[in-house]
């Protein structure tokens, strides 16, 4: 696995819905993996390509292998949290992500995480990262 230091790291804000709160007004824990995915998606749109034409032109999926999630400190029902997204390692046939959230305009980590993905055709083989995708996941100019 190539864990060096890669220029993917993205930023998605989303709003804190009231359905993603308990009754005392704090955000689910399960929504976080939702919000991660999120950030996740958005890297790849800042990156130049869209998670859907992986699935739908090239037959290649990334489904979560491993997912961790380390809570600090609660968010609340109409927050504007900050996801932060970075590649953390890649391979032909796997991938990590880190996350961070924060609140918007504030600088203290809400939760944070990993997720390792395993590379998939559409029958759940595994199989290699097309080219195309490692090129601009690495942050190397394509030819």
């Amino acid at each position: 696995m190539d864990k060096k230091s890669y220029p993917a790291e993205g930023e998605v804000r989303v709003r804190v819905r009231y359905a993603e709160t308990d009754q005392m007004g704090v955000v689910y824990h399960s929504n976080f993996a939702i919000w991660f995915e999120i950030g996740r998606v958005e890297l790849m749109r800042q990156l130049g390509f869209a998670y859907r034409d992986m699935e739908e032109r090239d037959q290649c999926r990334i489904p979560v292998a491993d997912l961790h999630i380390r809570y600090k400190e609660p968010a609340y029902y109409d927050d504007e949290l900050v996801v932060r997204t970075r590649l953390t390692g890649i391979h032909r046939s796997l991938l990590q992500f880190r996350y961070q959230v924060f609140r918007a305009g504030g600088d203290a980590v809400l939760a944070e995480g990993e997720t390792t993905h395993l590379i998939v055709d559409h029958q759940l083989k595994r199989r290699s990262l097309p080219q195309k995708y490692l090129t601009a996941l690495r942050g190397v100019p394509s030819e």
